[in-house]
């Protein structure tokens, strides 16, 4: 990974070279704001430095990473043991503490291995031959009260063998609120990117799959029905192969001028709960569905689906709250939401009243933490959605959603995915 990010910076560096070389000569030569090429030059130019900085910023967080994410019971059994051998030996300065998790299963869960580091101190500082084992022992009658253990055994010379509470490990598994936000959006072709996120989240504890059913997709897809189907509203259409259908209509988004409008129409119709176009929506949707459930038995996974759909009536009070705390700024018609560290605001409501992508993501985050008291939220996503989901979160920080020194929301990247349309 970190071979590849600073490949790509180097690439950009070079770029971003050759293009400044290029505006200097297009400056000699006395053609400065007037060369269409120049204006071609400084677009692309200052495109290439938000790439580079982009990389630059991920290269810097590929290195810095740590065992952040192993702070949990590892972290707690610790503290445990810390006290205990502090409670043993509380002469003793800077005593190793070890404790990893255990090699085999009949091992317990993780093994505190300090006792023979200890010894080895005492013989070299105070000359005394203790043995590990009767180390150990100590340490173990000094273990403080705690809800993580269930029991410990003393194995071998002095490994003390650890083995965890069932409801301790319940309970962190229940307070974990898995988010595989990389389904495709309903409507849409399948990506192998799909699969991936099912597959990794599930890997993890699959709960809670986001989907979207809510977006732009719709009004093209409801505008081209229309066209295609005028009496869906009264006998179902045929639409047995959603992939071309979703096809055709994209064509006509990105080619027919009016088309583009009259789908933008849709979208604020269908977000305005309009009956023909929530029926409409429903047809798409359950065919998505029935291609979706052929992945899900192939994988032999159960999962909660929750659209963005289901976060809509949410989103006004979104705004609401953004707009009561002074958070919100007005660009162009649009509220937009500027998070600090962060140079691309949030776009909370378009210019036309109508939601983004950015309003249904805060909204599903305030309803994991406040409503469903998620205090660890992963969002199993491709890496292409990084700077989106960091903005979203530091968001929800900022407004006082959640304290990250209470409650851990992470982003869970496996890399970019590109099919056939890119």
């Amino acid at each position: 990974m970190n071979y590849y990010v600073t490949t790509q910076i180097s690439f950009q560096e070079n770029e971003i070279k050759l293009l400044s070389a290029e505006i200097e000569r297009l400056k000699n030569f006395g053609c400065l704001g007037v060369s269409p090429s120049l204006e071609g030059l400084r677009d692309e130019n200052a495109k290439l430095k938000y790439r580079l900085n982009f990389l630059k910023k991920s290269l810097q967080e590929e290195r810095s990473k740590s065992t952040k994410s192993m702070i949990n019971i590892n972290s707690c059994l610790q503290e445990i043991f810390g006290a205990a051998i502090q409670a043993a030996y509380p002469d003793l300065e800077n005593p190793p503490l070890v404790v990893t998790p255990s090699q085999q299963p009949k091992f317990g869960d993780y093994q505190c291995n300090s006792a023979m580091g200890i010894s080895q101190i005492l013989l070299k500082t105070r000359e005394q031959k203790v043995s590990p084992r009767e180390i150990a022992e100590r340490i173990v009658k000094n273990i403080p009260a705690n809800e993580c253990i269930d029991k410990v055994e003393i194995a071998g010379p002095g490994f003390i063998n650890v083995h965890l509470r069932k409801d301790f490990v319940s309970k962190q598994l229940s307070s974990l609120l898995i988010n595989g936000v990389q389904p495709p959006a309903i409507g849409k072709r399948k990506k192998p990117m799909f699969k991936r996120s099912l597959i990794l989240s599930s890997s993890i504890a699959p709960r809670l799959n986001h989907l979207g059913d809510w977006g732009t997709q719709f009004g093209m897809l409801i505008a081209h029905l229309q066209d295609k189907f005028p009496d869906y509203l009264s006998v179902s259409p045929p639409i047995g192969d959603l992939q071309a259908f979703y096809k055709e209509s994209k064509q006509r988004f990105d080619t027919e001028e009016e088309f583009k409008k009259r789908a933008y129409q849709c979208v604020v119709l269908l977000q305005s709960k309009n009956p023909d176009f929530i029926k409409a929506w429903n047809l798409i949707c359950d065919v998505s569905r029935r291609e979706f459930q052929k992945i899900y038995n192939c994988l032999d996974i159960t999962i909660i689906e929750r659209g963005e759909s289901f976060y809509h009536d949410m989103m006004k009070d979104i705004v609401k709250e953004f707009e009561d705390k002074g958070f919100v700024q007005v660009d162009d018609g649009r509220k937009v939401v500027f998070v600090p560290g962060f140079s691309v605001p949030l776009t909370i409501m378009k210019s036309d009243g109508g939601f983004t992508y950015d309003t249904s993501d805060l909204a599903a985050l305030k309803h994991r933490l406040c409503e469903e008291k998620g205090d660890i939220l992963i969002y199993v996503v491709d890496s292409g959605q990084s700077v989106h989901l960091q903005t979203v979160f530091a968001a929800g920080q900022m407004i006082g959603w959640y304290d990250p020194k209470v409650t851990r929301v992470a982003h869970a990247a496996f890399g970019v995915v590109l099919g056939e349309d890119k």
